[in-house]
């Protein structure tokens, strides 16, 4: 006979969307989608906290999928399958359906994906960025106040996707090459940035409200003199132990630490980030932060993504970084934490 004074055990989804390798294209075309490594990483450490858990592929099915699934809340990791509002896709589902998600809403994860949207918007809370151009076409005319160096990236791609290793011009020759070939291999709107040398750091940000938490600033230091190899696209990323090292800027008397750590929650706040976050900065040579970008869905492949990285620097493992995440949205809806000390994951 079952037995009413114990709840069954929350059943938690996990949304993601699974790398293929489709033939053809440019290398970095499904950087932002996961392993089934990653997933089951992620699987393990719930039903390790005796967690019931249901495997939900972000594809065409996915509403009936979760409609069917009987799921209290979707640990959501997909980032959507088409257009510049695509992170938003799994979200709005599931509020459209009254499921608690973990993470940012549809509205900031589709205004954070585009950048020189995020960019505009912060501007008006006095967060510096870098002088940008927006343009929608290979056939623009330079903003003659950019100065070079300028760096080309996809204007609403994540993951370093379509920054290439020689992504940095020097003069309007080179940057009307590398815009023409980006625009023939993404097809989409291009974002011309003033490229700022110096310092590269990341910043990690977990919980809502009046519990907000920020992990120390991790510096992402390059190896090489070469700029091509100084800059933090796919190939760096995919063979990060032969290019960078990172280190964590912990010195309680830092003003660049306290600089970067309360940029970083003004910005989570002011695009109403939930749950967690990871924010990207440079640091110029005269010491100027600037704002690069956000992401609200940050990768969580063990090992290798830079969210679980930074943790790790600050001592919090993956098991209680997952889980840690997973109560903060837990809370925000009212619903009973999980414990982070029971059981361990393998």
């Amino acid at each position: 006979m079952e037995n009413d004074d114990f709840p069954p055990p929350l059943k938690v989804g996990i949304a993601y969307n699974l790398k293929k390798s489709p033939a053809g294209g440019a290398c970095d075309m499904e950087a932002e989608y996961d392993s089934y490594e990653t997933i089951a990483a992620i699987k393990n450490v719930f039903e390790s906290a005796g967690l019931y858990t249901a495997l939900l592929e972000a594809d065409s099915d996915f509403t009936e999928k979760v409609k069917k699934s009987g799921v209290d809340i979707v640990f959501n990791i997909a980032e959507g399958t088409n257009g510049r509002g695509r992170e938003a896709q799994v979200p709005a589902i599931l509020s459209f359906l009254g499921i608690p998600c973990t993470g940012s809403d549809e509205t900031t994860l589709a205004v954070s994906l585009d950048k020189a949207m995020t960019k505009r918007y912060l501007s008006t809370f006095g967060v510096t960025t870098p002088n940008y151009q927006y343009v929608e076409k290979p056939d623009f005319v330079l903003d003659k106040t950019l100065r070079f160096p300028l760096i080309v990236k996809p204007d609403s791609e994540g993951s370093s996707k379509g920054i290439a290793d020689f992504a940095v011009a020097d003069g309007e020759k080179q940057l009307f090459e590398i815009v023409r070939r980006d625009f023939e291999v993404y097809g989409e709107p291009m974002l011309i940035e003033e490229y700022i040398t110096g310092r590269e750091f990341t910043v990690g940000v977990i919980g809502n409200g009046g519990g907000i938490s920020v992990f120390e600033p991790m510096e992402i230091c390059y190896l090489s003199k070469e700029r091509e190899n100084r800059i933090y696209n796919f190939r760096v990323k995919k063979d990060y132990k032969k290019y960078v090292t990172y280190k964590c800027l912990s010195d309680a008397g830092s003003a660049l630490r306290g600089n970067l750590k309360d940029t970083a929650v003004k910005i989570y706040r002011a695009l109403k980030c939930r749950d967690f976050s990871r924010i990207d900065f440079r640091v110029s040579d005269g010491g100027t932060v600037y704002f690069i970008e956000i992401n609200p869905l940050p990768g969580l492949a063990p090992g290798y993504s830079d969210y679980p990285m930074l943790a790790s620097l600050c001592g919090v493992d993956y098991r209680t970084l997952l889980l840690s995440v997973l109560n903060s949205s837990l809370s925000r809806y009212g619903m009973e934490p999980v414990a982070v000390e029971r059981g361990e994951a393998q």
